[in-house]
Formats: C-alpha cells, sequence, structure tokens
C-alpha cells in the first residue's frame, strides 16, 4: 500500500472550515496566498510520498542503534532528514531574520501531519528542533540567537529537549541535575536526563540540548529551575562544531515503536552551557517549547491516523472474506457492515482530530498577529484538547486499522500492527492525556469558564445554522452544565473527571468541524460523512459526561488493598 499525501482535505480545512484567509489577512502573513501554501502543501506531500514513506518500514525493522559512544541511525535517514531540511520544512515558521521562512504555524502543522504520516520516527527530530527553534526566538538572548538560530533553522543542527529524570518524570520539580556557574558567563551542567527524543544522531553537524536544571541558588520545585543551551560540539570563534563537550548517550531505550527514533539516556558531567531565559525563570522558557510540541503530538496523532486509515481501506477493498447482500459490491470485505462502521469511524475521527489542530494553529497565528487577548485564550484552551484528542484518535484508529485487517493485522508482515506500536507514546509524552485533562479544567477554567463559554457560543451558532446540528445543540447545552459544574467543584471531584470532560468538549467541537464542512458541501461526501459523525461519535458525549460529574468518591473508596485483592 503507498500513502498518499491529503492534500485536498487539507486545503478544504483551511479554506472552508477553520478560516485560514483571516490569517493571511494580517499584516504578518500576507505572503501566505492560496497559491503559495497549495506550492508547499504540493512540494512537501511529494517529498512525504516519494522520500520518507518508504524509510518508515526500514526504521522499523532496523532500529537506531549505539556503536562504540555514537548513535547509527537506519539507513536511508540521513537522506531523508537532508531532504526535509533542504526543502526548508524545519522552520517553515522560523524568523526571517535568522533564515526561516517566516509563514504561519497553520502551514507548519500541516506538512507536519504529512511527514508523520509518512515516517513518525524521523518526524521526530525536527519537530524537536522547531520547539526549541521558538524557545530560543522567545527567550535567549542576542548572541545565542545569532549563533543557534540559523543553524536550526537551516537543519544543519538539531535541537532536543532534556526534561524528565529516573526520580522526576512529569514531577519536574523534583529534578536533580545542576548547574554550576563557571564565573565567565557560562554554567557547568551536571545530571542525568532521560526520555530524549533525538538524544543524538549521525547526520546533523551537531545537537543542542535544552536542559532544566537548577541553580546554587535555585529554590526547591519548579520554581527554582533554569533552563541552560547546551551544545554536544562547542562551537569554535568561527561557529562551527569545535571540541566535545562533556556529555554522551549512556544508551538507548528498546521501545514498543518507533525504533527509528533514538530514545536517548542523557549524562552531563560538568558540560559547558548558557543559561537562556532569567535565572529561576526556565520553566517559562521550556513551556513555550512544550506547548509547540504538544500541538506537533496532536498532529502526530492525525498523521499516523491518516496512513493507518488508508493501510485498512486498501486492504479492505481487496480482500475477500465472506459474502455480503451488497448490490453492486466490490465482492471485498468493505461491503461488510461492521467494516464499513470501522472505516467510516476511522476516517470521520481523523477529519475531526485534523480539524482542531489546525484550528488551534489558526488560533496561534491569530494571537501572533493581532495580539487578540481572545484568541490567545482560544488558542491555550484548545491546546491540552488537541494534544489528547490528537493522540488518542491516532491510538484508536491504528488499533481498529488491525481490527480491519483481522488476523493478518496481528502478523507485523502487513504493517498495520507498526502504526499502532509506533503511536502509542503519543498520549504519553509531552504531558499524559490525563495530565492535559487536569490542565484544561486546572488552568484553563480558571478563568470561570469564559474561554469554554466562547468556544461553545460558536459551536452553538453553527449547530443553529445547520439542518442537521440538532444533535451538537444538545450536546452543547449538556457541556455548558457541566462547564459549570466543574468550575464549582472541589479540586479532586473535577480532577477524576477531567479526561472525560477533556474527550467530551473534543468530540463537541468534531462535530462543529464537520457541520462547517456539510454546509460548504452540502450534497458531497464530506454532508455524508458529517451525518455518520453525528449519529455514531457525537452520542459518546453523554457517557463522558456522566463520568465527569460523578466525582471521585467512588475511586477512593477502595483502598490499596483492595486494588489489591
Amino acid at each position: 500500500m503507498t500513502y498518499r499525501a491529503p492534500i485536498s482535505e487539507v486545503s478544504f480545512l483551511m479554506e472552508h472550515v477553520v478560516g485560514m484567509d483571516r490569517v493571511r489577512a494580517t499584516e504578518r502573513f500576507a505572503e501566505a496566498t492560496p497559491d503559495v501554501v497549495q506550492a508547499i502543501l504540493t512540494e512537501a506531500g511529494k517529498m512525504a510520498e516519494e522520500v520518507l514513506a518508504p524509510l518508515n518500514r526500514v526504521g522499523d525493522l532496523t532500529p537506531a542503534r549505539l556503536e562504540n559512544g555514537v548513535v547509527r541511525t537506519p539507513p536511508g535517514y540521513a537522506d531523508g532528514y537532508r531532504a526535509i531540511a533542504e526543502g526548508g520544512y524545519v522552520a517553515i515558521s522560523g524568523d526571517p531574520d535568522y533564515g526561516g521562512l517566516g509563514l504561519p504555524q497553520t502551514i507548519t502543522t500541516a506538512v507536519n501531519e504529512m511527514i508523520a504520516s509518512s515516517c513518525l520516527s524521523l518526524q521526530l527530530n525536527p519537530l524537536m528542533t522547531q520547539g526549541q527553534i521558538e524557545a530560543l526566538e522567545h527567550h535567549a538572548s542576542d548572541e545565542l540567537k545569532a549563533l543557534y538560530l540559523p543553524k536550526l533553522i537551516s537543519g544543519t543542527w538539531s535541537g532536543t529537549m532534556n526534561l524528565s529524570e529516573p526520580q522526576a518524570g512529569s514531577d519536574v520539580g523534583a529534578l536533580r541535575t545542576k548547574a554550576d556557574p563557571n564565573g565567565d558567563g557560562t554554567y557547568a551542567v551536571t545530571g542525568q536526563k532521560i526520555f530524549i527524543s533525538w538524544g543524538d544522531n549521525d547526520f546533523t553537524e551537531n545537537v543542542v540540548h535544552l536542559v532544566l536544571a537548577r541553580l546554587p541558588d535555585g529554590g526547591p520545585g519548579t520554581k527554582g529551575i533554569s533552563l541552560f543551551l547546551v551544545p554536544r560540539d562547542l562551537p569554535d570563534e568561527a561557529g562551527e562544531p569545535g571540541v566535545r563537550n562533556s556529555l554522551k548517550v549512556v544508551s538507548l531505550e528498546h521501545k514498543l515503536g518507533l525504533h527509528g527514533s533514538p530514545t536517548a539516556v542523557m549524562e552531563y558531567d560538568g558540560a559547558k552551557g548558557w543559561l537562556v531565559g532569567e535565572a529561576h525563570k526556565g520553566m517559562a522558557a521550556m513551556f513555550t517549547m512544550m506547548n509547540n510540541a504538544r500541538l506537533g503530538v496532536g498532529v502526530q496523532g492525525v498523521g499516523v491516523a491518516e496512513a493507518a486509515y488508508q493501510h485498512a481501506l486498501s486492504y479492505a477493498q481487496d480482500r475477500k472474506q465472506g459474502r455480503t447482500q451488497i448490490e453492486g459490491g466490490r465482492g471485498t470485505i468493505i461491503d461488510h457492515a461492521d467494516v464499513r462502521r470501522m472505516l467510516t469511524g476511522m476516517k470521520a475521527e481523523t477529519f475531526a482530530a485534523r480539524a482542531l489542530c489546525l484550528d488551534l494553529a489558526v488560533s496561534i497565528d491569530l494571537a501572533h498577529a493581532t495580539g487578540d487577548p481572545g484568541m490567545e485564550a482560544r488558542a491555550a484552551f484548545l491546546t491540552p484538547i488537541a494534544k489528547a484528542y490528537g493522540s488518542e484518535v491516532g491510538i484508536r484508529v491504528a488499533d481498529t486499522g488491525i481490527q480491519v485487517h483481522g488476523g493478518m493485522g496481528f502478523i507485523e508482515e502487513t504493517g498495520a500492527a507498526q502504526y499502532l506500536r509506533d503511536v502509542r507514546v503519543a498520549a504519553i509524552y509531552e504531558g499524559t492525556s490525563g495530565i492535559q485533562a487536569m490542565d484544561l479544567v486546572g488552568r484553563k477554567l480558571m478563568d470561570g469558564g469564559a474561554a469554554a463559554e466562547a468556544l461553545l457560543d460558536e459551536i452553538a451558532d453553527a449547530a443553529t445554522d445547520s439542518p442537521i446540528g440538532a444533535p451538537l445543540t444538545e450536546a452543547v447545552a449538556a457541556l455548558r452544565t457541566a462547564t459549570a459544574a466543574m468550575v464549582e467543584m472541589g479540586l479532586t471531584d473535577r480532577l477524576a473527571g477531567s479526561l472525560p470532560y477533556l474527550r467530551a468538549f473534543a468530540l463537541a467541537l468534531g462535530g462543529y468541524y464537520h457541520l462547517k464542512a456539510a454546509a460548504a458541501d452540502p450534497d458531497g461526501p464530506r454532508a455524508r460523512l458529517a451525518a455518520s459523525f453525528l449519529a455514531r461519535q457525537l452520542p459518546e458525549i453523554t457517557g463522558h459526561l456522566a463520568q465527569a460529574a460523578h466525582g471521585a468518591a467512588d475511586l477512593y473508596a477502595l483502598s490499596d488493598d483492595d486494588l489489591a485483592a
């Protein structure tokens, strides 16, 4: 089966659903004309199909390995990365003053999806670099920007983020990595970091790490953490990689999936680093990178969902098994009602998740271009939903793809299982789905539900204007009640219902995007797909909201002994 980039679908969503016209109407992004966007998507899609897609299976069967202290990447990955970098796809949205194109995040989002679809293991590398670029643009000194941004934007150097430690995963405040002043404006960084995606490679000239560490006068918890830029090779006077820094890859993790991507345990032994941003305020700088990555990971889920769907659809159209009563059918398993149900659900949820990620990207672009506080709040509210829903849709669609294949899906040679193995981590890294949900009902509802209500007003208006919008109108009413209840709940009860609440909101947004698509294509396939989503996926909101309202009493009524019994 050959991957085909969904360029027409992405273009349709941009122009008819998420409002790309509003982005190009701003002075900052006036150059993002339809012709420019179409040209970028076309070329990126061609690269994804022809150069990157053939590498997906190669990386799975020939994993990255650590050999005499050097990370060796799968065959062809260097050429694949070179195609990404030379095409300018590492930094479509990077600052033009440092070599970036300065184009909207929405375009980066669409391109990232296609690269993730074709080879997720390799796509992780430029995704990490993109996040580092944004963090440096916002927080680094002019000297660091001048040296590092051109190299990162061109793809000559790559970037990573170093948060987790053996004893400090999501609880970043428990980190032990320290940074001692060298007396010359630099710092000696010492400690161990784990789960570092693309901690090293053999195809970029240098690898630049952003590392969270604590200064000697840094207080406990996250408020005492600072952020440091620590290159693998120290730049010489000409800005080129010079002597090796005091850091190394200790080992590479043996993982469920993403075998082509080296996930490193990093050891820093007095490595020279430079402070990024203000002392003791490293989390603010790191969150700039993490929020970028959260959208990126949601998009990874969409990318894998698209690839898994295409793979399953192709199989269903060719596989002959059993008999159906469908007149004029293909004579293959796609004629079976249950297979058709699975494929339709896969397509409908992939559409919804893609629209959600593009909508978030448009909101980010408008916030950057206009400074509108309402758009900033909208983007902030959508971020945890897009990350959690996008990644979970990727998992769900990949899992369903195995089911479509039947027994052959359980056989590695068909390739269906790889999608699920690769995407499973998307609901874990850059903040688990549970952490996204906690962020949503914690930080994002601290405005008393104002941002949530503004979004629900948007959805309600679309539902009222649609001839098929009645089910969504009911869902909005239920979500308004749930949102008000969430605002009033005690923290423990709110957190217990946070993920069901997030999932309900995501489905309502999915219905919203489907209705907008149906309005733009009233007699076409998108209207028919919308009707299916409203009938089959939207009713799940009722169950999610019932859980969200239930509180935490039953969870804590069970003692540890009860759980072990």
